[in-house]
């Protein structure tokens, strides 16, 4: 009895999280942490998002691929509890780069990232495996995603969503028959012949990705990508390949601009992503916090302000994440400020992203009114802007700044 009750223990699909990218779009905000890790909206994490996903479409089983900076994602994930991944068999568990005896090396690109794990996914003996990538904000149903790729009876299922034609060639593109088979992968091609955009986020019946993933690494020609060298060799070799379609809000925040679109897109009485959905939960590790605080001289318009924040100043038009402070006299408009920020007074934050535990002193202006054409001014961590200094708007500091 006890000997086939282990034999019996499995998972249906476990999911596998590319989250070890450097994020070198994002500047001055990755400099010392992964890009999953990168705050967004106020309470939550830009990793939050793929896990909450998992849990709330069944799937209690995630491998957390981290290569660079991983200490700080490492820590915030933990026990996996916040998203109820805390489990005995199966749970969320961080995957590093490890020396193993036959070869050892980084992850040389995703589709190596996972074939070098694949002892831990043989470990569940999945039917599936989910594919996803670290750096998205959106709510997606795997679960109707999976039981898209059993009806198909596919080898692989990609999600894919509408964009603009323009911005086709930033994309892996998906070419498909009426039924949704794809016929042909294109990655990020100069003239593309539709605009049909891969998510990067696949299921893939075990067998086939193992195979595939043992051929790939043994290949000395391949660059290890999904994209570039297993996705198209599966269709070369005739594998029941199909889109999943996906209407819903999809962003990828891998640029500045992109993430303060999305911050920007959580405000509004109709926000245009709605976190607050009670059926579809997304969970974060809150920090320890009291009630925010707004003065009676302070105005708050349009913005999001967190647990902790002290607000005696002016905020419009915002998102503020936990412990941050702006004194009276300060303005803060068109801005996304994460934990622990100070503005202190008669400072201006304008169109601008300021990162953790970061000063500006009194009457120093960050930033430029983005109807003038100036791009997004950054602010990294743990840095002070000097009293009365100047930022100009696209100006990108990762340290003290006294101005000129």
């Amino acid at each position: 009895m006890i000997r086939g009750f282990f034999m019996q223990r499995k998972k249906e699909c476990v999911a596998m999280l590319l989250a070890g990218g450097q994020g070198s779009r994002l500047y001055a905000l990755t400099n010392n942490i992964a890009k999953p890790a990168v705050a967004f909206g106020g309470k939550y994490r830009i990793i939050d998002f793929p896990l909450s996903n998992c849990i709330n479409s069944g799937i209690d089983t995630v491998g957390v691929l981290t290569q660079y900076e991983p200490l700080e994602l490492n820590e915030y994930i933990g026990n996996g509890q916040p998203w109820d991944l805390d489990r005995s068999f199966g749970g969320v568990h961080i995957l590093s780069p490890y020396q193993a005896k036959r070869k050892s090396s980084w992850f040389e690109g995703t589709a190596n990232a996972i074939y070098q794990n694949m002892a831990f996914m043989k470990k569940y003996n999945p039917d599936y495996v989910l594919i996803l990538s670290g750096d998205h904000i959106y709510k997606m149903d795997y679960e109707a995603m999976l039981k898209a790729h059993k009806a198909t009876g596919a080898d692989c299922t990609i999600a894919a969503i509408e964009v603009p034609m323009k911005e086709a060639s930033r994309f892996g593109i998906l070419n498909t028959n009426e039924d949704g088979s794809i016929y042909q992968f294109e990655e990020k091609p100069k003239q593309p012949k539709s605009n049909l955009a891969s998510m990067g986020i696949y299921i893939f019946t075990a067998s086939k990705l193992f195979k595939y993933l043992t051929e790939d690494d043994e290949n000395p020609n391949s660059s290890k990508d999904f994209g570039k060298d297993v996705l198209p060799a599966m269709l070369n070799a005739g594998e029941k390949m199909y889109s999943y379609r996906f209407s819903g809000y999809w962003k990828d925040v891998g640029t500045i601009s992109s993430l303060w679109e999305a911050n920007m897109d959580l405000l509004g009485e109709e926000p245009a992503f709605d976190v607050n959905d009670p059926d579809w939960k997304i969970h974060s590790r809150n920090p320890l916090a009291p009630p925010e605080y707004v003065g009676n001289k302070a105005v708050v318009s349009n913005s999001l302000i967190s647990l902790g924040c002290e607000i005696e100043g002016t905020v419009v038009h915002s998102v503020l994440s936990s412990n941050v402070v702006v004194e009276e006299g300060a303005e803060v408009v068109d801005s996304v400020l994460m934990a622990g920020t100070v503005v202190k007074k008669g400072a201006k934050v304008i169109y601008s992203i300021v990162d953790e535990n970061t000063v500006i002193e009194g009457d120093a202006v960050v930033g430029e009114d983005r109807e003038q054409g100036a791009g997004i001014a950054v602010l990294g961590r743990n840095i002070t802007i000097g009293a009365g200094a100047k930022v100009a708007g696209g100006q990108i500091l990762d340290k003290d700044y006294k101005g000129e």
